[in-house]
């Protein structure tokens, strides 16, 4: 455990359905120390790169959150939801026929490079003190400004009806549910992100991580090792 104590970076496959929260809470009850934190939240929805600082390499969580990252995932036209992804119900449904590559080309064209992007009302950024999700969810309205990011890279392709499988490279602070609206309101039929998975951050890449599984796995291999070679210690605790 003095190793996690000194400092080292996990990469984990944050599952669907986890908080990033849940895997940090994962990790630190299995490595038994107080410092670890994660370095980008994923959203509950979205799988894929989650990289989590211990011990000493807590101190460097900024450092890897200034870092480009990569997406991918799918896109689906005609609606819309609150939460700009599939956390809330779909809604406001509109004809998708009139849509074509063309225009498609035209809005992500638009979408790339340096924009101003407005959060989502239902994101974790604080405004006087709280979380805009939270205010959202008791029905009051937030004002959010703009901020610059860079969207690096945006490629789409179909994927079915009413659907764009999509990989997007971009800057810090991007928020992908936001890009997906905004995708749909350049094209006047409503759009939201359907599927999300964080493929890369800096250098480090969703190939080379492991689940939470995976990890306490081998976490307790050196356990068992020990333990088998050394009975004796085990009959009296």
């Amino acid at each position: 455990m003095n190793d996690f104590e000194s400092g080292k970076v996990l990469l984990i496959n944050k599952p669907l359905r986890w908080t990033s929260f849940d895997a940090v809470r994962k990790i630190r009850g299995q490595i038994r120390i107080k410092k670890v934190g994660h370095a980008g939240t994923l959203d509950p929805l979205a799988t894929g790169l989650l990289i989590i600082c211990t011990g000493k390499f807590t101190k460097r969580i900024n450092e890897y959150m200034a870092q480009e990252k990569e997406y991918t995932g799918t896109i689906t036209l005609g609606a819309i939801t609150p939460t700009y992804d599939l956390e809330s119900e779909p809604q406001d449904f509109k004809d998708i026929s009139h849509i074509t590559p063309e225009l498609i080309a035209e809005a992500v064209a638009r979408l790339t490079g340096p924009i101003d992007q407005i959060p989502p009302a239902h994101s974790a950024i604080k405004v006087d003190g709280k979380r805009v999700y939270e205010l959202a969810r008791q029905g009051k309205e937030v004002k959010l400004d703009p901020r610059r990011v860079t969207i690096y890279a945006f490629e789409v392709k179909p994927a079915g009806a009413g659907e764009l499988d999509f990989r997007v490279v971009c800057s810090t602070g991007t928020y992908i549910r936001s890009l997906a609206n905004d995708l749909g309101q350049l094209l006047g039929c409503g759009a939201y992100l359907s599927k999300l998975c964080r493929t890369r951050i800096g250098e480090f890449r969703v190939e080379d991580a492991i689940t939470p599984e995976e990890f306490a796995e081998q976490l307790q291999a050196p356990r068992e090792k020990e333990a088998a070679e050394n009975p004796d210690q085990n009959i009296n605790g």
